[in-house]
């Protein structure tokens, strides 16, 4: 299987090559992309040697293109957006790991589909900010959408065979993805005015960038899983559940109308959906060490607190509103989260900052990518117009 891996210097990228190494026989690495990390991605061509690299701007290509010399690693290096949609639709790739976080992922992803590529999905902003659009483009390229986000996986995994996208027909009742909790799942509601971004990205159980570890902290990353599960699986709002686990050994649950509730286990190591994802339908070493269950000893649930979570409710409320409230949504989130690692909001105004921008930016329908990318332009404006407000400069 031929290869492309978009955002292969994240965490995501990063430990899909490691699968990847496991099995030299069955992969093939024939393009890979990372923003910045240029010394990273350097040294991933180096020891894969892909035909094509992508950076994000002129300025770091040409010091890929240096280190690269100096290693006579013989891989073309390309800059940006254009360069990433080609990589993800390149007629000799079979299959493409969406893994750049953010908006920035959601053009080449959707390349990928419209490629109808098989796809890694990783990068969740494709289906929260064009779920419509993307989906539409998967079904009529004739796409294989396969989930990487470790709750969805374990969905997919719990699905009845051939599942076709009729809970009523497949027997299921509802979709149960679990969380975590986060850092604070536990902290006085009065010391979260107080968290620093240090705190808010140490992960209790996950290894994340320094984005989506926020998202966990505020559990807005649920909330877009969520708002992704609605597309993935066609399950309504109201039949998705989040519930609290906070060892991370369950990945999600499938509850069905027989009373049977299906659940996928593993260690928290994402290496296991990135494997399954690869060789599906067969099954292929990850690395990942073997469950032990009498050293866990116990498994915990408790209900999300939507006081201390707000943007979990926040999440449902915009895939409620439909149209272009969950493109908003994201756009919001994005501007929040980077001015709280900033220092410039604190912790509670990521919630705050969200809830304003979905009040103010009017509901509209979305059916192209233009109409999603105006709904994600709008969000980023006026959440950075509030921020002024809302915002609480360090120092």
């Amino acid at each position: 299987m031929k290869l492309t891996i978009l955002g292969a210097t994240g965490s995501i990228g990063v430990s899909t090559l490691d699968v990847v190494a496991r099995h030299p026989d069955r992969f093939e690495v024939v393009a890979l992309s990372g923003h910045r990390q240029v010394e990273v991605l350097a040294a991933q061509c180096s020891k894969f040697r892909p035909s094509c690299a992508v950076v994000g701007s002129g300025e770091d290509a040409k010091r890929l293109a240096a280190l690269l010399k100096k290693t006579g690693t013989p891989t073309e290096v390309l800059h940006g957006e254009q360069a990433l949609i080609q990589i993800a639709s390149l007629p000799e790739v079979d299959a493409v790991m969406a893994a750049i976080v953010g908006a920035a992922g959601l053009q080449p992803t959707l390349a990928a589909a419209s490629a109808g590529k098989r796809i890694l999905l990783a990068n969740k902003e494709a289906l929260v900010m064009a779920g419509a659009v993307f989906m539409g483009a998967v079904r009529r390229a004739g796409a294989l959408l396969l989930p990487i986000d470790s709750e969805h996986n374990a969905v997919f995994q719990s699905m009845p065979h051939n599942y076709a996208g009729d809970m009523t027909r497949g027997g299921v009742r509802r979709v149960l993805l679990t969380a975590s909790g986060g850092p604070f799942r536990c902290t006085p509601l009065e010391q979260l005015l107080g968290v620093t971004p240090e705190q808010a990205v140490a992960h209790p159980n996950w290894s994340m960038g320094r984005k989506i570890s926020v998202d966990s902290a505020t559990m807005m990353n649920k909330g877009l899983e969520v708002i992704e599960a609605h597309w993935l699986f066609n399950a309504p709002a109201d039949r998705i559940e989040v519930v609290i686990h906070p060892q991370s050994v369950i990945h999600s649950l499938v509850d069905y109308e027989d009373g049977s509730v299906l659940a996928q286990l593993g260690n928290p190591d994402m290496r296991t959906p990135i494997a399954h994802a690869l060789a599906w339908p067969e099954r292929i070493d990850s690395g990942v060490a073997a469950l032990d269950l009498c050293a866990i000893g116990q498994l915990n649930f408790e209900r999300p607190d939507l006081e201390r979570f707000p943007c979990l409710e926040l999440a449902y409320r915009a895939l409620r509103a439909e149209g272009n409230a969950a493109a908003v949504l994201n756009a919001a989130n994005e501007i929040a989260v980077s001015a709280f690692l900033d220092g410039y909001l604190p912790f509670p105004g990521i919630g705050d900052l969200i809830a304003a921008t979905l009040d103010v930016v009017p509901q509209a329908s979305v059916s192209d990518l233009d109409g999603v990318l105006e709904a994600d332009r709008q969000g980023r404006d006026v959440a950075t117009a509030l921020l002024k407000r809302l915002g609480k400069p360090s120092g």
